[in-house]
């Protein structure tokens, strides 16, 4: 089971009180975007054997959005952030790369 802390109201869940959202810090294209633009948005995802970040909504409990930071192999979480990060925190990239040496970034 998946269990992932809300960085919103503080609240430790597991994935059942959780609605997820994707994938996270993806660059969004709408009008005035080329053809090819709107179609990466729309249908590339990453769908990477290790370290993914991801978008959640606790929703069964503050309903707010929010990233996390998870292993899609071992189901180990890093971590969780607000949604509003434009980019994973520093402090949650070192954690990762303390765990992962070989790990080579989130972009």
């Amino acid at each position: 089971m998946l269990t992932l802390t809300c960085p919103c109201c503080g609240v430790t869940v597991e994935e059942t009180e959780l609605a997820p959202g994707g994938e996270a810090h993806l660059k969004r294209f709408g009008p005035g975007s080329t053809d090819a633009e709107f179609e990466t948005y729309m249908f590339a995802r990453k769908n990477p054997k290790g370290v993914h970040f991801e978008r959640w909504r606790h929703a069964y409990g503050c309903g707010k959005w929010f990233l996390a930071a998870r292993c899609t192999v071992t189901w180990e979480v890093f971590g969780t952030y607000p949604a509003q990060t434009s980019e994973p925190p520093a402090e949650l990239i070192a954690k990762i790369k303390e765990k992962r040496p070989g790990w080579e970034g989130w972009k």
